[in-house]
């Protein structure tokens, strides 16, 4: 039984009121609970947005995150000369970079500034180079920043990288060109890829950061020298950082280039041209196998240091490259045109023999000129100068001794200046222009390299369309001696030297002698291409070879005589410009020859700007003929 008072064993108050305060903290911790509430439903319709409708897309990028794929850039092929000596070397150089997937937009500005300092290179310029990859489709191919660090920039960078996410440290092979401008208008260089050949391109693998041929051999044969490149799948951290190589396919190293130039003989040619330049501002030579084609030297000059591409573009140095009068990015020898002068009547000579114009025994006199009447004006008279009176000569004279009149007359016939009497008949400007044509002119060569200029070969449906006016019989004798509208490369009238020379084969140059794979198989062995035979009859070529060596022997190109061997050639001196106020012009110089006169072996074109044929040409093809069989007959007698 319980203990009872009667009374309640607890005090209860009254309730009471609630105070205004007390309502509003109430109705405020309602409205917050609703807050909450609401915060919870938008982040669980987001979460679920995230993984029921978008699910498949973000976990895919976060495995595109995780692993990458990864290009690996094939070793590039090495070149070579003829005897094996190296001319290129893949040297390793350091590289700063960006991966701009990887950069935190967060941390852009911190980090632009930090490689600024670092690198000197202005922190608005690598955030525009970082935007501009982004707006890419390939964010995570590296853009670079500064290339050819120092070892020191490099490590010092490297140290720095924990705290640099999206920066890169790349090694890379950097292309060195080890005899620089002795043969950089034959190598070439390589160069960054541009947008354009970039589109081309890449369907064949070729990247964003790639280099790429821009030039000489290194742009004929791009295709074979890069290689294959390989690929490689990697697992990258979180600041995109490679952790591991899951998966590989090495890369196919480029081959390598084997030139039929001879790196000594390159180099005296060089000297021997350097030499004798005197005031011309540009010049160049050319030496070449008349039996398969190959070029044994190429040199144009001025030149440039083709490194100077290859180590990055150093702008004052391009300017003064670009405004340099001697142009020495051209290459002279097979990109530019000039009037080739006299060395043209090879050209005229063959013809005139070949269509029964003349023959060894035609005699032709030079009485230092002639006159002709104006084919639509008789009353108007025209003369037409040799370079002496040269009496009267047979068709060796007349090459022997480059007498104008005489191909005068073989070009576009004479019409006695008195009677109007046909004196001789010649071979018309069609059929001069027809075998000026056969002979390559009016086109390219076909030389492994790029830039090559086509020449003119004028007739009278050029003239017509090109400048409205009628051909006249001036036209034809200006032609038949290399001057008025003609125009032709050193390297094509070297071709003309050495068709006559090995028995009327048109070859096309190379450059390049074979290709070798990476182990040194031979994978493309040396080539003979013909372009055109002449279809001359032997005796022809026999009588315009006897006319060069007897012009070489005691013509006008006895400066090219030397001991070691028989020289047949002819000299050139071509007029150029505006006729200047004494009559005269400005003139270019040139010489083409070939030996042994009795079995030919090689052909040399020299070229000189503003110098002259006899004078400064002739005798720097001696010296190089001079080099060139002094150095085999004693090779021979060892």
């Amino acid at each position: 039984m319980g203990y009872s008072t009667g009374r309640k064993p607890w005090r209860s108050d009254p309730p009471r009121e609630l105070t205004d305060e007390a309502e509003a903290a109430k109705r405020k911790v309602f409205y917050l609970g609703l807050v909450v509430l609401a915060v919870f439903g938008v982040l669980t319709v987001q979460l679920a947005r995230l993984q029921l409708i978008s699910g498949e897309k973000y976990a895919l990028r976060a495995e595109n995150n995780r692993l990458r794929q990864v290009s690996i850039t094939p070793p590039r092929g090495l070149i070579y000369d003829r005897h094996g000596v190296p001319l290129v070397e893949n040297r390793a150089s350091f590289s700063a970079a960006i991966v701009a997937a990887d950069l935190p937009p967060e941390q852009e500005t911190a980090i632009t500034v930090t490689l600024q300092e670092l690198l000197g290179v202005p922190a608005g310029e690598i955030a525009a180079r970082v935007q501009e990859r982004r707006r890419s489709n390939d964010p995570f191919s590296p853009v670079a920043i500064k290339e050819n660090l120092s070892q020191e920039t490099a490590f010092r960078l490297r140290e720095r990288l924990p705290e640099l996410p999206g920066v890169r440290v790349i090694v890379e092979p950097r292309r060195e060109y080890i005899n620089g401008p002795l043969l950089s208008h034959v190598i070439g260089f390589l160069g960054p890829i541009d947008d354009t050949e970039y589109a081309a391109l890449r369907s064949r693998g070729y990247q964003l950061n790639d280099d790429i041929g821009k030039t000489g051999v290194e742009y004929t044969y791009e295709s074979a020298l890069r290689g294959i490149p390989g690929v490689k799948v990697v697992e990258a951290d979180a600041s995109g950082r490679e952790v591991r190589t899951i998966l590989e396919q090495p890369a196919t190293p480029g081959a390598s280039i084997v030139l039929s130039l001879d790196l000594d003989l390159q180099q005296k040619v060089t000297e021997f041209v350097q030499a004798g330049m005197g005031r011309s501002r540009n010049a160049a030579a050319v030496v070449m196998d008349v039996r398969t084609g190959e070029i044994l030297a190429l040199v144009s000059l001025p030149t440039y240091d083709n490194n100077v591409f290859a180590r990055g573009v150093d702008q004052r140095e391009i300017e003064r490259l670009l405004t340099d009068p001697g142009k020495p990015l051209v290459n002279h020898a097979i990109a530019e045109m000039y009037p080739p002068g006299s060395t043209f009547k090879q050209i005229t000579g063959i013809a005139a023999l070949q269509e029964g114009i003349a023959n060894a025994s035609t005699r032709i006199t030079s009485l230092g000129s002639i006159q002709v009447r104006n084919q639509y004006n008789p009353s108007i008279s025209y003369t037409f100068k040799d370079w002496a009176a040269l009496g009267t000569m047979d068709f060796y004279r007349g090459v022997a001794m480059s007498s104008d009149v005489y191909f005068y007359y073989l070009a576009g016939g004479y019409v006695d200046f008195n009677s109007g009497r046909d004196v001789f008949q010649g071979l018309g400007a069609a059929r001069l222009a027809s075998w000026a044509r056969k002979f390559g002119l009016g086109a390219a060569t076909g030389i492994d390299l790029p830039g090559e200029s086509e020449g003119l070969v004028p007739d009278p449906a050029w003239k017509e369309r090109a400048l409205g006016e009628v051909w006249t019989v001036g036209d034809t004798y200006n032609m038949g001696i290399g001057q008025g509208y003609v125009a032709t490369t050193p390297l094509q009238m070297l071709l003309v030297t050495a068709a006559i020379a090995n028995g009327g084969d048109v070859l096309v140059p190379h450059v390049v002698r074979e290709i070798r794979d990476a182990a040194g198989g031979v994978i493309v062995p040396p080539w003979r291409r013909v372009k055109n035979n002449l279809n001359v009859d032997p005796r022809n070529i026999n009588i315009m070879r006897e006319a060069m060596r007897q012009a070489v022997d005691t013509g006008t190109a006895t400066t090219a005589k030397v001991r070691s061997v028989a020289v047949a050639g002819k000299t050139g001196t071509a007029e150029f410009g505006e006729r200047r106020p004494d009559g005269s012009y400005l003139e270019h110089g040139w010489f083409t020859g070939f030996a042994p006169y009795d079995n030919p072996e090689i052909a040399v074109v020299v070229f000189l700007e503003q110098g002259g044929g006899a004078l400064t040409a002739a005798p720097v093809a001696a010296k190089i003929f001079d080099y060139y069989f002094q150095r085999k007959n004693l090779a021979e007698a060892r």
